[in-house]
């Protein structure tokens, strides 16, 4: 099974693979969990498990601290800001399907 192939919210990988995936070592990886940057599932035995999602965060948050020399407290922030402009695109796009079934409504039927 590729990268691909994955549900992109399934944790499957553990610390060590993740932290070769995003080319950092394991102890990054912990440290920015412990400032809430990535927040990986556990399993039954308490082992952290990554999800494509989760790396795919891992690798932005590399991306702003070493190509735009952001530091931890402001990539928590750009990561938050990013979150909540995600939200409020979703709650437009809701809100731009539900205008239009109401316009569909109160359309007239075409005269022949």
């Amino acid at each position: 099974m590729n990268e691909d192939e994955l549900d992109h919210d399934e944790p499957c990988y553990v610390i060590s693979i993740a932290a070769r995936l995003v080319g950092m070592h394991a102890q990054t990886l912990r440290q920015y969990e412990r400032v809430g940057l990535v927040e990986p599932k556990r399993s039954r035995g308490n082992i952290r498990l990554y999800s494509q999602a989760d790396v795919a965060r891992l690798r932005q948050v590399q991306r702003l601290i070493n190509d735009l020399g952001v530091n931890l407290a402001g990539v928590e922030v750009i990561l938050r800001m990013n979150a909540k402009m995600q939200e409020m695109e979703a709650e437009i796009e809701g809100l731009r399907r539900e205008l239009q079934r109401m316009r569909d409504r109160r359309l007239p039927a075409p005269l022949e």
